[in-house]
């Protein structure tokens, strides 16, 4: 079959006299040119970005940082996470060839630039969530917080509890144990054969292996886990990770993971991240007033309202949330389902009388405060209301009430309750924001896992765990307000942005220009004040495409 059958390339080895550009291969289209876009609109040394300030000094000139943040985030963007895949895409792939001119870092450069940052890449996280509140992406009137488990990089042998390490003591103590008495029954052998004069010498026994190396190994081991365990002591915790310190054993659902807790909230108007953290908490139970503080700052609202689901719900956040105007929507989980298992009345059968001061239980009578309280195991004050045992003797539905030995019956109330039954009033309207909860946060958690292949980090520590956490939510919100308000517009507002800077930089150097040689004639500062007035209130997205043009 001939070869002009199918379509033919051109030479490999074919000269050219014009050779084709970078720039013919990316097209204008190309979201890459968003990331280009967006870097050079922020000011690195603003937020903390080593080497961005230029400081001239002997040796070989640092990379840019503008250039590896550009390069981490077209890699963060399109699952390329590793600095050793980073450095290879650097020098294959015509996008990141277009986005950094040519340059290839090498991916020790590459990772400790990710190292060294980690707090900066935190602050462009914030940064951005700026932005969207500029672009107007963001509602700022409710948030949906949740968590999620996230690998670390460490494994589940890393980390250790003290119960595993006083079972493997438990272990070697056994084993040296009875290295000892192979080792008295050798001896006693050595003596009974030292006794006899009488023999063949291949009578005399020979140990199977060398026992007092065994010996050694097994003392050497009992002292690294005994070190474990005053190590476990001294830091007050449950768990000690040989790897990652701050990594922890997280279980749920039956499922355990070596890892972190993600915290994120989930602004209800574009479904973006606006706040995030990083805990190794098992459990969320403490977490809500917080991240709703969080998310409160970074949409710049004074109030707003927070949906979680039942992990969330703890009377003491709720409290915090109603002390900072922050409405809460957590469903309450079920206190009573054991008693409700075994045929009796759980807590919610009793009916509390604010008027009273009393509980009145399922048979219409009333359960009254006993004198002061008692503090549980979280520290809160809980009072103690009893029935009376005549009372209970003779009713008839005492055996779906008390047990068999029970004289009475005492429910325990929080003294700040009066905050639970508000929240219960609130909750009885809100079925509808509990089903906005799934739409709005499990979509985030999905794309992260499953699209973007986020399901480890890559680093160690709170700090650098946080770090990276904020370069993933960061390439989130970058996708999601790309795909919401397109590349052209948003080309448009970062080149408005970049002439804003430039714009305020130029009036700074002009005001300190007038001030030092004393331009009253010229008036620069006025002038500048003039021009920047109306630029400063028509910045918004249309105003900006319009100037781009």
């Amino acid at each position: 079959m001939p070869s002009s059958f199918y379509k033919t390339g051109s030479t490999r080895e074919e000269a050219v006299l014009l050779p084709a550009r970078i720039e013919d291969y990316v097209g204008r289209d190309n979201a890459v040119r968003a990331i280009e876009a967006y870097v050079a609109s922020i000011d690195l040394a603003k937020l903390k970005f080593r080497h961005a300030e230029r400081v001239a000094g002997a040796g070989q000139p640092p990379y840019d940082p503008a250039d590896l943040l550009k390069l981490y985030l077209y890699g963060y963007l399109n699952q390329i996470r590793s600095s050793r895949r980073l450095e290879r895409e650097a020098g294959r792939n015509i996008e990141l060839m277009w986005l950094l001119r040519g340059l290839q870092p090498g991916y020790r450069t590459i990772g400790q630039f990710r190292s060294d940052n980690v707090g900066a890449l935190k602050q462009a996280n914030r940064d951005f969530v700026m932005v969207l509140r500029e672009l107007d992406l963001v509602g700022r009137e409710l948030v949906a917080i949740d968590g999620a488990f996230f690998d670390g990089n460490a494994s589940k042998a890393s980390i250790v509890t003290r119960k595993r390490l006083d079972e493997r003591l438990a272990v070697v103590d056994r084993e040296i144990a009875t290295m000892e008495r192979e080792i008295e029954d050798y001896a006693a052998a050595l003596d009974a054969h030292d006794a006899a004069e009488a023999g063949e010498p291949d009578a005399r026994p020979r140990p199977n292996e060398d026992v007092a190396g065994k010996l050694a190994a097994l003392l050497a081991k009992r002292r690294a886990v005994a070190a474990d365990v005053a190590t476990l002591e001294a830091s007050g915790q449950t768990q000690l990770s040989r790897t990652d310190a701050d990594a922890r054993l997280l279980s749920k659902n039956g499922q355990s993971v070596a890892g972190y807790n993600v915290q994120i909230a989930v602004d209800d108007k574009h479904k973006l991240i606006v706040a995030d953290e990083v805990v190794n908490d098992g459990n969320d139970t403490g977490q809500l007033h917080a991240m709703a503080q969080a998310a409160c700052a970074a949409v710049g609202a004074d109030t707003l309202q927070a949906v979680a689901d039942t992990g969330y719900f703890n009377g003491e956040t709720l409290k915090a949330c109603e002390d900072s105007a922050i409405e809460a929507f957590v469903p309450e989980p079920r206190r009573g389902k054991r008693l409700e298992a075994a045929g009796r009345f759980g807590i919610e059968a009793f009916v509390y009388d604010a008027t009273a001061d009393a509980y009145r239980c399922p048979a219409g009578e009333m359960l009254h405060a006993m004198g002061g309280g008692k503090l549980d195991q979280s520290g809160k004050l809980r009072i103690c209301y009893a029935s009376r045992r005549l009372v209970c003797s003779g009713c008839p539905k005492r055996h779906k009430c008390l047990s068999p030995k029970a004289t009475r019956r005492v429910v325990e109330r929080w003294e700040q309750e009066d905050v639970i039954e508000r929240h219960r009033r609130r909750m009885a309207t809100g079925e509808a924001m509990m089903r906005r909860r799934k739409a709005l946060v499990e979509h985030p958690f999905g794309t992260l896992k499953c699209r973007a292949g986020y399901r480890h980090f890559l680093m160690r520590g709170f700090d650098k765990v946080r770090g990276e956490l904020g370069l993933m939510v960061l390439c989130y919100n970058f996708t999601r307000a790309l795909n919401i308000i397109g590349l052209e517009r948003l080309l448009a507002w970062f080149a408005a942005r970049c002439f804003m800077a430039a714009f305020c930089l130029l009036a700074a150097i002009l005001t300190a220009a007038e001030r030092l040689w004393g331009g009253g004639r010229v008036g620069w500062s006025g002038m500048m004040a003039a021009v920047a007035g109306p630029l400063r209130r028509d910045r918004t997205i249309c105003s900006a495409a319009a100037f781009a043009r």
